[in-house]
């Protein structure tokens, strides 16, 4: 439930209390950390810590652990140690947990006159938190209200099952005592990170300048103090939800270079250099990536449909193409995140001019990228004319027999003609620029899988490029402030 918003504001702890939450945002018990993030909300913490542990049978705390942790991926290592019983305390101290826990004990209400600034103190009895905090004081009930008027309430102690920090226990069964290294390893949620990138596009020059940046979320409710860090490009199963694994945005062809990082099986380790701090509640943004010069251009883009008839022009597709590869071209794997786009205007001051995701990208990729729709270049598609065409034979094109009680009662031959269809589209292009533009244009929708793949281009204004099966590409020079028109004739199966 929810506490008043005054009401959770002036709650207060018994003195003890106070001191102890203030020490442990000063302090932290963890010792050598060692944390490994993955894309897709998973992490893998390892803490070696120094213990003094007894001989025989034991119990061991370890505070400042993930409060987000999955406790069934726990694994504990120390010296002649066996671990019998784990237990995590995830009953953090906060006014909401101790009013709930303290539900049959008695608390003392402190209130103050507004007007006079005097204090009156009562002892009363929590009775129920479900949707209000309910109290006896007394001979009466009250309910504790946002009413306006300053309450705290004081606690006498912390509830022993309340922890100012998340912490594991676990029993011990130890063959000799002593000082030695304890190593606990688990996945927790709440650690995750993706790829940010700034590209400065030059369109004179044809070049852009791209910086990467990890940016890193941590709300496990626990900071990771001096932690040696290691980020993985790569969606391991099972571990949570999948972020750019089997994604291609922006992906004209993958690349078939190895990148020069590190692999852990077929995933890219971006490591951060040094130690760092993550804080709770903190994203955090490190560069992996510097480049400048790389080589671009922009390109403008349609794609239609079969036999689409636009009732109005349509805006062409903004987009930037680049390279990952190694020469000419960014020379690294790209994990997946956002690509933002800047261009600056005549005063030389970067403008932004778009965003575009991009999924796991291998070194060697070739990427175009949509920023946005163009200002000035339109194309609107049309079916301009289609027709049937009949063969002049007809081909006997099914035969079968009915079957009944395992005995053959019919034979029925049929006949049916085999009909074409040549089909005209008409493609208009404008462009209001004061120069001329090349527009990718791409029919689409020519696969109509097994029975209809058979389909020809028989006439084109320009020559087309077979992208696949179910596209084809036209590359449109339109004029500047001017227009463009292009017919194509395919005679298809339907």
């Amino acid at each position: 439930m929810k506490f008043p918003l005054r009401f959770a504001a002036v709650a207060t702890l018994a003195l003890a209390a106070g001191a102890a939450a203030q020490s442990a945002d000063e302090e932290t018990a963890q010792g050598d950390v060692s944390v490994t993030i993955y894309n897709n909300d998973v992490a893998l913490v390892q803490d070696i810590r120094q213990l003094d542990i007894q001989r025989g049978r034991s119990k061991v705390e370890f505070p400042d652990v993930s409060a987000r942790i999955r406790p069934q991926t726990l694994s504990f290592a120390a010296a002649d140690t066996a671990i019998i019983e784990q237990n995590f305390d995830f009953d953090i101290l906060t006014p909401q947990k101790m009013m709930e826990k303290a539900i049959g004990q008695t608390v003392t209400l402190v209130r103050t006159n507004p007007a006079t600034g005097q204090e009156t103190r009562e002892r009363a009895e929590v009775l129920s938190t479900a949707g209000g905090v309910v109290v006896r004081i007394g001979s009466r009930i009250e309910v504790l209200r946002d009413d306006g008027l300053p309450v705290r309430v004081v606690f006498d102690r912390v509830p022993p099952n309340l922890r100012a920090r998340p912490t594991l226990s676990v029993n011990l069964d130890s063959t000799r005592s002593g000082r030695r290294p304890a190593q606990i390893r688990y996945l927790t949620s709440g650690l995750d990170w993706e790829a940010d990138y700034v590209a400065l596009y030059n369109e004179g020059d044809g070049t852009i300048d791209m910086q990467g940046w990890v940016t890193l979320n941590n709300s496990t409710g626990t900071t990771f103090t001096r932690a040696n860090t290691l980020l993985v490009a790569g969606n391991p199963n099972g571990s949570g939800r999948s972020f750019g694994s089997s994604s291609s945005r922006g992906m004209v062809r993958p690349g078939s270079e190895a990148a020069d990082r590190e692999q852990l099986g077929d995933f890219y380790l971006y490591p951060i250099s040094g130690r760092t701090t993550i804080a709770n509640n903190q994203t955090k943004q490190v560069s992996f990536l510097d480049v400048q010069g790389v080589a671009a251009r922009k390109v403008y883009a349609r794609t239609v449909g079969w036999m689409q008839n636009d009732g109005r022009p349509v805006n062409a597709s903004s987009e930037i193409a680049f390279s990952s590869s190694r020469d000419g071209g960014l020379g690294d794997a790209l994990p997946a995140g956002t690509v933002r786009f800047y261009q600056r205007d005549s005063r030389g001051t970067p403008q932004f001019i778009g965003e575009n995701g991009i999924g796991h990208t291998p070194m060697g990729s070739e990427l175009s990228l949509r920023t946005g729709d163009a200002f000035d270049i339109f194309v609107q598609a049309e079916v301009e004319k289609r027709e049937t065409i009949t063969s002049a034979d007809w081909e006997r094109s099914a035969r079968y027999r009915v079957i009944r009680e395992g005995q053959e009662v019919e034979r029925v031959d049929v006949e049916r003609p085999k009909r074409y269809y040549r089909t005209t589209m008409r493609y208009k292009l404008t462009n209001a620029k004061n120069t001329p533009v090349n527009v990718d244009l791409v029919q689409a929708g020519l696969d109509r899988g097994w029975w209809g793949n058979d389909f020809r281009v028989v006439s084109e204004d320009i020559a087309g490029t077979q992208i696949n099966n179910d596209r084809r590409k036209w590359v449109v020079s339109v004029p500047a402030e001017g227009e463009r028109t292009v017919r194509v004739t395919f005679e298809t199966r339907w």
